[in-house]
């Protein structure tokens, strides 16, 4: 990372970027090109390791690409407003919280594990808890994001 200055390391800031942004952008490869889906997303967040799980339709391209290639990345990212630069529009900029991982994604068959992977997703989406049964699981995919390598980074709008 260039910027050290914005590099997150503590896990309870990393939590809240998770807890506060909506939509995670998987990054998969089509044929040599990147191919990139925004979806909804749940997460654990435990001893440094991330796992995500977003839920799709049961049949489609992502899914076909990552049958063909488990290999994906990750970028989550809060806007949170512009830095003002004054009189000089040079000196503007954006004020922000992201994290991006590179990792392997599957697609889930166990029950189970899709019942947690869209409780996660809902109480993550909802801020409430949900019970999803397994009748529910059967009309969704539900993809689990393993990360292998992550970094944080924010820049925040100074204190006035």
């Amino acid at each position: 990372m260039r910027r050290e200055d914005r590099r997150i390391t503590e896990d309870n800031e990393i939590v809240d970027i998770l807890h506060s942004a909506e939509i995670v952008h998987l990054g998969l490869m089509d044929e040599g090109y990147p191919y990139i889906v925004p979806l909804h997303y749940g997460f654990i967040y435990e001893d440094g390791k991330l796992t995500l799980y977003m839920h799709g339709a049961v049949e489609g391209k992502k899914l076909d690409l990552i049958r063909s290639n488990e290999n994906a990345f990750i970028e989550i990212d809060n806007n949170n407003g512009i830095v003002s630069g004054g009189e000089i529009p040079c000196r503007y900029g954006a004020a922000y919280a992201s994290i991006m991982a590179k990792g392997k994604a599957e697609i889930v068959e166990n029950v189970e594990e899709k019942i947690k992977g869209l409780e996660l997703l809902m109480s993550n989406q909802t801020h409430r808890n949900f019970e999803i049964t397994p009748m529910m699981t059967r009309s969704v995919s539900v993809i689990k994001f393993s990360a292998e390598e992550m970094s944080a980074k924010a820049r925040k709008v100074a204190a006035k």
